[in-house]
């Protein structure tokens, strides 16, 4: 998941912010899920 950030040009600090902020707006059960989805498929 980190490798997608980093070719778009986010650092770890901004891709965990995304991930975090992602995570507040998804259902309970999708939030449950590993976060390797963030690369690309979410």
């Amino acid at each position: 998941g980190r490798i997608m950030f980093e070719l778009a040009g986010v650092d770890r600090q901004k891709a965990k912010q995304i991930a975090e902020l992602v995570d507040h707006k998804l259902p309970i059960k999708v939030r449950l899920r590993p976060r390797l989805t963030l690369g690309g498929e979410v």
